[in-house]
């Protein structure tokens, strides 16, 4: 399982010219599931995120997460995190989760991230097209991959 975290000032999907999620200062986090994920990946993941701390304290130190902030929460999927381009110029999703198996684990995480943080967490629509805008703060953009607890 990846995840792309962008710390921001605000955020928002957009699907066929609607707006399905918006926040406000907090965390915009793009989801990739892999067919290898499981339940593990999700824990462990919702609880590093929900800990992370890249919000500045009062001495303008980022120690502070998400949930001393205050902040919100916004999950979009993207399964093109899990891009290959090793071999040519298109990329490969081979290691991307089918919907059938990533749907479920998309939902899961999302409720795990909420349970973790104490924080509504809202979400963009698995496989729609959607515009995704951002405000990035900082700029603040971190990359977390269950596979490789780094």
């Amino acid at each position: 399982m990846r995840a792309l975290i962008q710390k921001v000032e605000k955020a928002s999907v957009i699907i066929e010219n609607e707006n399905v999620a918006s926040i406000g200062k907090g965390l915009l986090v793009f989801l990739g599931i892999e067919e290898a994920d499981g339940s593990d990946d999700i824990e462990w993941l919702a609880g590093k995120i929900s800990r992370l701390r890249v919000f500045n304290d009062d001495r303008g130190v980022m120690n502070l997460s998400v949930k001393d902030v205050d902040g919100e929460m916004l999950v979009v999927s993207q399964f093109t995190l899990h891009a290959s381009t090793k071999k040519g110029n298109r990329p490969s999703y081979i290691r991307a989760a089918k919907p059938d198996t990533a749907i479920p684990m998309y939902e899961k995480f999302v409720g795990k991230l909420e349970e973790a943080s104490g924080l509504a967490v809202r979400s963009g629509e698995f496989g729609a097209y959607m515009r995704v805008g951002l405000i990035n703060d900082g700029p603040v953009t971190i990359w977390i991959d269950s596979k490789n607890k780094e």
